[in-house]
């Protein structure tokens, strides 16, 4: 059978009938779906129940130095709390600071403080006449909302299999002082599920900077979120804080991960990592700022899933139930797309996403379509800066949060409105 793209009109004109009244039929049922967002499902929230019941007593308030968690004060994190976050950051503890729920609102406040104050001595951002950011794409669309406050103008860089285009980013760096840092999710990325290798690790660490201060915000939100239990079918990554230090760049890198996705959104804890002068300097900012986080909730943490091997045995739970939604995901788009033509998709060992590609100029056609069908899809052009994807093509499909029947549905009605909104285009 030949590829959309190789019949002739008369093909397409009645495959364009078909299609639309197989649309009709489906919009006829009144269907309501969701695949907007990476939220974990009712299956996985309930996995963590029992961190629920982990600190009940007033002697559970009590941390293992002594400290009384219900009252004020460890404003930088509990050290059973810092070590726990420092086996997700790959750090050691020292280097390590335990925030609140969000490490999105970390990422915020760290710009901020460069913003305002500059970093380890370097003039306040706030002061020069323009700042700008690398921000590989497609990427998180909430990283390229902070950038966007600010009025920091953002440079977009393509993704490769390996991560960002490293010579682009390179270029970019070495040439331009007033590029002041770079947006990274460096393993199972949003939304391409691509881990960074070590070449482009090692040459983000090493590569010449204009700027003294340039910073890497290396957003690890999916370290730990593996689709299989084998270490040999996860992806690995090197540590850029090593990397960094060895390239003679210690202060380049901030790193950033939580539990929001681990346990419960909005009730997790969040921490970064640095170097020991950037932490030094960032303590005493934090310091002015709170008193101290919620320590009741790392308490809850800790005694709930122990260590780095409690956490690996409670993700792989995570992974059973994410792992078959995956797998439907890339079946359906197989068995729906794969004579069409035109179209690629990420087929990732672990995060939340999968990224489409459809054929230029049908992405927002195609999420239009499927809103008034019934199915809510992250907008087209969301993975882009100023949400403006230069080609209309890539769609961000968050399969996690349906039970899998409603997935089932939900990507037939997709695979449906890609062919339709094709066919449409390739007609005119």
């Amino acid at each position: 059978m030949p590829t959309y793209a190789e019949m002739d009109s008369a093909q397409l004109a009645a495959l364009k009938e078909d299609l639309e009244r197989e649309y009709g039929e489906i919009k006829a049922r009144g269907l309501s779906l969701n695949m907007a967002r990476g939220k974990p499902a009712k299956a996985q929230l309930d996995l963590s129940m029992g961190m629920l019941e982990s600190v009940t007593t007033m002697e559970d308030c009590v941390a293992e130095d002594g400290t009384d968690c219900r009252n004020y004060g460890v404003g930088f994190g509990l050290p059973e709390a810092k070590a726990f976050m420092a086996s997700m950051l790959d750090d050691d503890p020292d280097n390590v600071i335990v925030f609140g729920n969000a490490s999105l609102n970390i990422m915020y406040d760290t710009l901020a403080r460069c913003w305002m104050f500059g970093t380890l001595g370097s003039k306040p951002w706030s002061q020069l006449e323009t700042v700008k950011w690398i921000c590989p794409a497609p990427g998180y669309d909430r990283h390229f909302g902070v950038t966007e406050e600010f009025g920091i103008e953002m440079i977009p860089v393509p993704m490769t299999d390996e991560g960002p285009d490293m010579d682009e980013v390179e270029r970019i760096a070495a040439s331009d002082a007033s590029v002041k840092g770079i947006w990274c999710v460096p393993k199972y990325s949003n939304p391409g599920g691509v881990t960074y290798s070590d070449e482009v690790v090692r040459r983000l660490a090493a590569m010449e900077c204009a700027a003294d201060d340039f910073r890497i915000f290396w957003d690890n939100a999916y370290c730990v979120h593996h689709l299989f239990d084998e270490a040999a079918e996860q992806d690995q990554l090197l540590d850029i804080a090593k990397a960094c230090a060895e390239a003679g760049n210690a202060d380049r890198a901030f790193k950033f991960a939580s539990t929001s996705k681990v346990t419960f959104p909005g009730a997790g804890i969040s921490a970064m990592a640095a170097s020991p002068a950037n932490i030094a300097e960032i303590k005493k900012r934090v310091g002015v700022q709170t008193i101290g986080h919620d320590k009741l909730n790392q308490l809850r943490h800790v005694r709930f899933l122990g260590d780095a091997a409690g956490l690996a045995a409670h993700m792989a739970k995570h992974a059973a139930i994410l792992r078959p939604k995956f797998e439907l995901v890339n079946a359906k788009l197989e068995e729906g797309l794969d004579e069409v033509g035109g179209c690629s998709w990420s087929n990732p060992r672990g995060g939340y996403f999968v990224s489409f590609d459809a054929p230029e100029g049908c992405a927002k056609r195609i999420v239009g379509l499927a809103k008034e069908a019934g199915v809510t899809m992250t907008g087209a052009g969301a993975t882009y800066p100023y949400k403006q994807d230069p080609q209309d093509s890539n769609i961000r499909i968050a399969p996690t949060l349906p039970p899998l029947e409603e997935l089932d549905e939900a990507m037939d009605v997709f695979t449906t409105c890609v062919k339709l909104a094709y066919v449409e285009k390739l007609l005119g």
